[in-house]
């Protein structure tokens, strides 16, 4: 399929992004809303939402519940204004998605692919598939593409976009993965950390009713994401919420291959724990494997998961009482074994104040095989509407 070059997105201004905001949350849905929200006044709110309907952002779709006049009609923003493509790279699998104007994830489609491949071969691949997925999602496929939005398993520089001395990714070192996706799709392309993109997406997901969050990815590596006050914060350079190379207190000194020993990495992720059980005797290939033994009440599955669960929570417990979040979320694979879980729970109770926890929320994700995908789709969109556009 030939690349689709999109025309130069509207940059809106101030008064239009007021009108977007309420629409794309769902806040309001006609003029008379939209000036109650926004404190702009009926006739500002009206030529604006004339001048997007105009450029084809919003719609009219059908008339609303009268007040005593005569029945408003309903505004909506326009789903079908073109697609975004959501791309969550990980270490040996990696989620291809198509998600629509609202922010919802309308196409998804996961391959075997392992990123130790390097950069060029795993992005050509990548671009392939989601080619053949958007030629095949037919409802989809004539939708203008706006951009591509991509998660990877390491630090990205929040100045360059580039990725920085990832742990798990060999040869992806200094790699500009905008540039390399950019030359074959020709569309803009947005490069996040993944386990901050999963926090944005949980986030989207959500109620919105706790913004101060913290999201943990506990797969084959360990990562994590920070929400203050409902925005993604990354900061200065791209390295908040890093916790995979804190050193675990009274830990042996495993080797990491950050060069240090004692990294939550190197003890506590996937990939630790299945080389940790194979030197055991255990024949497991992969997490989910060693999940399963837990559940079956292997005893050393369940020691190491518990441990790891424990270790996992002494590092998080430092996070709460500094940032002292409404809600923590566990996601990823490990966040499907309970005894890693609890594990993480009662450390949590044991080492943080109580001021930290007595309205802490514990959970698992909701959306936890989505919230990669999510999140690059609700970065993008932002990123979009906004002052600053594309």
């Amino acid at each position: 399929m030939a690349s689709r070059v999109p025309p130069s997105f509207t940059r809106f201004s101030a008064q239009n992004l007021a009108i977007l905001g309420p629409l794309r949350a769902g806040l309001a849905d006609s003029k008379a809303d939209l000036a109650k929200i926004t404190g702009l006044s009926p006739s500002t709110v009206t030529a604006r939402v004339d001048e997007l309907i105009g450029l084809g952002h919003v719609v009219e779709v059908g008339d609303g519940v009268s007040r005593g006049g005569r029945r408003p009609r309903r505004l909506a923003l326009r789903h079908d204004g073109g697609i975004v493509g959501c791309i969550d790279l990980g270490i040996d699998r990696t989620s291809i998605g198509l998600v629509d104007l609202s922010g919802q994830l309308v196409a998804r489609i996961d391959i075997e692919l392992d990123v130790a491949a390097g950069p060029h071969p795993v992005l050509q691949r990548v671009w392939a598939e989601f080619e053949t997925m958007l030629a095949e999602s037919t409802a989809y496929s004539q939708l203008l593409l706006r951009g591509l939005s991509v998660g990877v398993p390491g630090p990205v520089s929040a100045e360059t976009g580039r990725v920085i001395a990832p742990s798990r990714m060999p040869g992806w070192n200094g790699i500009d993965v905008a540039q390399i996706l950019g030359a074959l799709a020709g569309v803009p392309v947005l490069v996040n950390n993944d386990a901050n993109l999963m926090a944005l997406g949980e986030y989207a997901a959500s109620d919105r009713s706790e913004p101060d969050q913290v999201f943990v990815k506990a797969g084959s590596g360990i990562g994590c994401g920070i929400i203050a006050r409902g925005e993604l914060f990354t900061g200065s350079r791209g390295a908040a919420g890093d916790i995979s190379h804190v050193s675990v207190p009274g830990a042996p000194p495993v080797a990491c291959s950050c060069g240090r020993t004692g990294c939550l990495d190197a003890l506590a992720s996937g990939n630790a724990l299945v080389r940790e059980l194979q030197a055991a005797g255990r024949e497991v290939a992969t997490v989910e494997d060693m999940i399963a033994l837990a559940r079956d009440a292997d005893p050393v599955a369940t020691r190491l998961l518990r441990e790891a669960g424990s270790m996992t929570g002494g590092v998080l417990a430092t996070i709460v009482n500094f940032f002292n979040p409404d809600r923590l979320v566990l996601g990823g694979v490990l966040s499907q074994s309970e005894v890693f879980v609890t594990g993480v729970r009662a450390m949590l109770y044991a080492e943080c104040l109580p001021l930290a926890t007595d309205r802490l929320t514990i959970a698992t994700a909701t959306r936890p095989d989505d919230c990669g995908l999510l999140g690059a789709g609700t970065v993008f969109l932002d990123r979009m509407f906004s002052l600053q556009g594309i």
